[in-house]
């Protein structure tokens, strides 16, 4: 990697794809091994373990994938004054990347926004319906809730994949039951510098569940048989490989796959 290249790409892995002891690259590699030109790239590698509906765990790793993430972005702009930054992210690690181009776009991230050339998010698990989607439209939103500040100034350079089916980022509407359980997992091991963010999302999250029903529908997603239906739901959803699917997942004409999208918008980036 050049000393100071003129675009920075920081990759954060998903789930299982990686760990501290075993810093492998996954399914974001695809976009961003081997890309021409003057251009650095790096992965986050951190814990990366659990689903966004398996509480403390799951907190926990995200919150390493973001202090890390959020220190390599710090390093580049402090060395590289002229450096443009891209960060991308795949599941867990969308979570991760997503929490930081939000800090970033709305002013509280350790860069300023004009710094962050794209962000791109693979089965975002907090995607909301008005981010910026490539490909097919999909109902729902992420397992974790959207963030309620959005990307602020880096709205327009964010961009999310998300396939019709993958519990991850397309929650069903209406399912407040699980948008509850993903959020006591995002909060499972929480930042104190966050606790204002925590208590805007679950005043959001009541609101919407008031406004759809309230206590009675709520009840009606956590008796027994809504349980064993959920269970099901996700046992279907894993077997389905459809979060899996994104190295295949045609987002644009000629083929073109959420993965080879976003080395596309790379290569350009680094041509300008």
């Amino acid at each position: 990697m050049p000393a100071c290249p003129g675009l920075y790409v920081l990759a954060v892995p998903g789930t299982w794809e990686t760990s501290d002891d075993d810093p492998r690259t996954g399914m974001l590699a695809a976009s961003v091994d081997a890309l021409p030109g003057d251009v650095g790239v790096g992965y986050v590698a951190y814990s990366a373990t659990a689903f966004p509906w398996e509480g403390e765990v799951y907190g926990r790793s995200k919150r390493e994938a973001v202090d890390k993430a959020r220190a390599a972005v710090a390093a580049v702009a402090q060395s590289c004054a002229a450096t443009r930054i891209a960060i991308l992210g795949y599941s867990q690690g969308a979570d991760a990347a997503g929490d930081l181009a939000a800090e970033i776009g709305t002013g509280h991230g350790v860069v300023a926004p004009d710094r962050i050339a794209l962000v791109g998010l693979v089965s975002d698990p907090r995607r909301a319906p008005t981010d910026t989607l490539i490909g097919p439209p999909v109902t729902g939103a992420g397992a974790g809730g959207p963030r309620p500040g959005g990307f602020g100034l880096l709205a327009a350079r964010t961009y999310t994949f998300c396939a019709a089916g993958d519990l991850y980022c397309a929650m069903p509407d209406g399912d407040f039951a699980g948008r509850i359980a993903g959020f006591f997992v995002e909060i499972s091991n929480p930042d104190p510098a966050l606790f204002d963010r925590y208590s805007r999302d679950a005043a959001d999250l009541l609101d919407s569940a008031l406004a759809a029903g309230g206590l009675g529908l709520l009840a009606g997603q956590l008796d027994a048989s809504a349980v064993d239906e959920r269970k099901a739901q996700i046992a279907e959803f894993v077997n389905s490989g459809v979060h899996q699917s994104y190295p295949f997942y045609v987002v644009g004409p000629g083929g073109e796959t959420a993965l080879s999208w976003l080395r596309r918008q790379l290569v350009d980036l680094i041509g300008k």
